[in-house]
């Protein structure tokens, strides 16, 4: 016969099990967005900046920029946001931030070796113009950043949007430095306060 304290004792032991298992299942990764705003802000002497894209992402393959857990486009666009500021004036000045290109591509790369495995092959592209616009004429730098990364063909969606991520990761962190040494060196008679005088 089972007393009441051994069936209590085994009913703990059951639920404490229950718990374990449930503690040990893998989370869902979470993805954040990439922000600059902890990094001093680019001030143009303009009136303000105008963000947009020209870019149109095709939703087919090999095309796959909008399967990424964090959008490309999106990061550039949250890089213009916290790194270029307007001054606010002279008011008859105003700059273009503009996204050309903010793609990846897919492709399936077989195996030299025998009984290795096809690889995934993935290239984003970052390509960007920023453009000063005075009443008489324009000034414009541009930038294009890529990266390349390539994993096993069978690697599981959740380990892809991993690799995805660290991918954008890095490609927004090059284009920043980037970026900013095209902007000071090619527009730096538009960044306030930019005593760097560059030699051609």
């Amino acid at each position: 016969m089972i007393t009441f304290k051994k069936l209590f004792a085994l009913s703990a032991l059951v639920l404490l099990g229950s718990c374990a298992h449930y503690n040990d299942t893998a989370e869902t990764p979470k993805f954040t967005e990439i922000r600059f705003q902890d990094e001093a802000p680019i001030v143009l002497e303009v009136g303000q900046i105008e963000i947009k894209s020209e870019f149109t992402p095709t939703f087919q393959r090999p095309n796959v920029e909008h399967l990424f857990p964090v959008s490309i486009e999106k990061s550039a666009r949250l890089w213009a946001t916290d790194r270029l500021k307007a001054s606010g004036e002279p008011a008859d000045r105003t700059a273009e931030f503009i996204i050309k290109d903010a793609s990846v591509t897919e492709e399936e790369v077989p195996s030299e070796k025998a009984f290795y495995k096809d690889n995934l092959h993935y290239k984003a592209v970052l390509s960007v113009v920023l453009r000063i616009n005075t009443p008489d004429a324009h000034t414009q730098t541009a930038m294009e950043s890529w990266r390349e990364i390539s994993i096993p063909v069978d690697t599981s969606i959740e380990n892809k949007e991993i690799a995805w991520s660290k991918m954008t990761d890095k490609l927004m962190e090059s284009f920043n430095q980037s970026m900013e040494n095209n902007i000071r060196q090619y527009l730096n008679m538009y960044v306030k306060d930019n005593r760097v005088i560059f030699e051609y």
